[in-house]
């Protein structure tokens, strides 16, 4: 079975780190294909000739001053799909265990005996590098589950449907059906690029609420795993990185502003969550499942705009 890996890139100097970790942990490396779109000063393409696996890598090169942000450039990356049968998105800035690719197609064979087409998803466990630059993480104990829950900070507001989200342990041995998708970190069936494509425009906030409702609408089932054989490198928060879409030293040079693209998100996804769900276009919501529907099931209740405690 082939797995089509996504990534959006911008300006990440672990990018090529992260394509070669993919496929030297691989157990069938010979059946991963990628989806690049390179946000980034200058090309790399040369770099990727080099690659020995470059007949694998659809590649595309965007001038950082062009791109609109990370669901833009996802967008652009689904339309590199060629047929493989699974889907992989994944960030430009991740570390892989041994055998990652056997280990999720096992997690997803096990999900189908209960439901027609399961997500695998939550926000992966961290990684960084030590003094000799190697990379250093603590792996999960395999007795507790990664739940995406509403961020308590983040309460629903009158003009705003955009809330944060936060990993919360749930000590089970089973995966845990949830409600929110982690766009960092998204393995199903390759179907998803078709009926769940991604809004291009949508800025960074907000995303993955989109993505989640609306699968959730179509009928998806999202499953947070018992073991995530992948890693995340993140950013401090209080710290500036000049790989972030939104920088001084790029955003002044751009003809629409991260606050303009801020600004269209919000109306954007208050249409989606508090207005009429985008009706009868391919980004809002579905109709296998209703609103009604996850608002019992999460107790994110977008029509009263409060968020009900909900275990899972």
């Amino acid at each position: 079975m082939k797995i089509f890996v996504t990534i959006a890139s911008y300006c990440d100097e672990l990018l090529f780190f992260t394509i070669k970790d993919c496929m030297d942990k691989a157990s069938r490396p010979e059946n991963i294909f990628f989806g690049i779109v390179d946000q980034n000063i200058a090309t790399q393409r040369v770099e990727i000739e080099k690659l020995d696996f470059k007949n694998q890598i659809k590649y595309v090169y965007i001038n950082n001053i062009d791109t609109l942000g990370v669901s833009w450039a996802r967008n652009i990356a689904f339309s590199l799909w060629d047929g493989e049968e699974f889907l992989l998105q994944i960030d430009s800035h991740m570390l892989f265990e041994k055998d990652w690719d056997t280990t999720l197609l096992n997690h997803y064979n096990d999900l189908k005996k209960i439901s027609q087409k399961p997500i695998i998803t939550t926000y992966p466990y961290d990684f960084s590098f030590d003094e000799n630059n190697t990379p250093t993480f603590i792996k999960p104990s395999g007795r507790t589950v990664l739940v995406l829950r509403p961020h308590p900070d983040t309460p629903l507001e009158e003009n705003s449907a955009i809330i944060r989200f936060r990993a919360e342990h749930k000590y089970t041995d089973a995966p845990v059906l949830g409600c929110h998708i982690a766009g960092g970190f998204i393995f199903t069936s390759s179907n998803f690029i078709e009926e769940i494509p991604y809004d291009p425009f949508l800025y960074f906030v907000g995303e993955e609420q989109s993505l989640s409702i609306r699968a959730y609408t179509r009928g998806w089932d999202i499953y947070h795993p018992i073991w995530i054989p992948i890693y995340h490198q993140y950013k401090n928060k209080k710290v500036e990185y000049v790989s972030q879409h939104w920088h001084k030293s790029v955003d002044d040079k751009r003809v629409l502003s991260s606050a303009h693209l801020k600004e269209r998100t919000v109306k954007r996804v208050n249409r989606l969550l508090y207005g009429d769900g985008m009706k009868n276009s391919i980004y809002g919501l579905g109709k296998i499942k209703t609103m009604d529907e996850f608002i019992a099931f999460s107790g994110i209740d977008y029509k009263n705009k409060k968020i009900n405690k909900i275990e899972f």
